[in-house]
């Protein structure tokens, strides 16, 4: 007889143990999995219909998830989240706030561009609030540091990600990183990723769906060794789970059309942060050499 599995003691722990156990959940499971990774507050707070219908499994399979990582019932795993994660408390209706704001959204008319405005200036406004309520600082000063450790920077985003990728490279560029924006032009990709070294880093925004260029260029990295910082949707996507680092962005979704401020606002961050960092480490090295000069006398 199988030895029942230990449950995590902690959300975050229970995340570890899903995203190491990712690839082996059957589809039903992964659907479970995903919304948890995406989702932790719902899932604290929701009942267990609501839950079903937003992962698209029956009630079920969130008892079998559930089981499965050792908890007697999905409400023991809900416990764990209501203790561990629900500490920033306007943080907690966020994603109700976005369900009713497209309900809102889709009862008026979208013939009146001041509207259109009014619409998506909402819809980047709570996602923005979202990003600045549940980005993990930790995670933010080690993708800086990455970015500072690297030889060179590698950037690359496709499709919908190609905006924020540009402005990444430019960015870096204008503050003195050493910068390759892989861009594609010309069918060049193999060409543009192929001088990359253990030495560097490989940055790479990509959301669902995930270009397969972007996948492509991580299998790359990995195999030179290179270190891996990924911007994207999902802890669980294809650009995320070989990365060294992720950095999960929830963008605005108004009328079916997704935006890219929060992604923008983050790689600003990023990139102001990097400045800084450099600029601080150089003034210390500065006041340091001065001293430690000898005087004259």
């Amino acid at each position: 007889m199988t030895d029942q599995p230990i449950p995590p003691a902690s959300a975050e722990e229970l995340r570890s143990a899903i995203l190491a156990r990712y690839d082996s959940l059957s589809k039903r499971l992964k659907q479970v999995a995903r919304y948890i990774l995406d989702e932790p507050n719902a899932v604290a707070l929701e009942t267990l219909a609501v839950l079903s219908e937003r992962c698209g499994v029956q009630p079920s399979a969130i008892v079998r998830f559930a089981k499965s990582f050792g908890f007697d019932g999905a409400t023991q795993m809900q416990r764990l989240f209501r203790d561990g994660l629900l500490s920033a408390s306007a943080s907690l209706g966020y994603g109700e706030r976005v369900r009713e704001f497209s309900k809102a959204s889709d009862g008026k008319r979208f013939d009146d561009p001041s509207q259109v405005l009014v619409e998506f200036v909402e819809g980047n406004v709570l996602a923005l609030q979202h990003l600045g309520e549940v980005i993990d600082k930790r995670q933010l000063n080690e993708a800086v540091k990455l970015i500072a450790q690297a030889d060179t920077v590698f950037v690359a985003g496709f499709r919908r990600s190609f905006p924020v990728a540009a402005y990444l490279a430019y960015s870096l560029h204008q503050v003195d990183k050493k910068t390759v924006f892989i861009d594609s032009v010309g069918g060049m990709t193999q060409q543009q990723i192929h001088g990359i070294t253990r030495n560097d880093l490989l940055l790479v925004v990509s959301y669902q769906p995930y270009a397969e260029e972007a996948v492509h260029l991580i299998d790359v990295a990995v195999d030179n060794h290179c270190k891996v910082l990924s911007i994207s949707d999902s802890p669980v996507s294809p650009v995320a789970k070989p990365a060294t680092l992720v950095l999960q962005v929830k963008e605005a979704e108004i009328r079916k059309f997704r935006s890219l401020s929060t992604s923008m606002c983050l790689a600003q961050t990023l990139v102001i942060s990097y400045a800084f960092s450099t600029a601080t480490t150089t003034r210390n090295a500065s006041t340091l050499g001065t001293k430690h000069r000898p005087g004259k006398k």
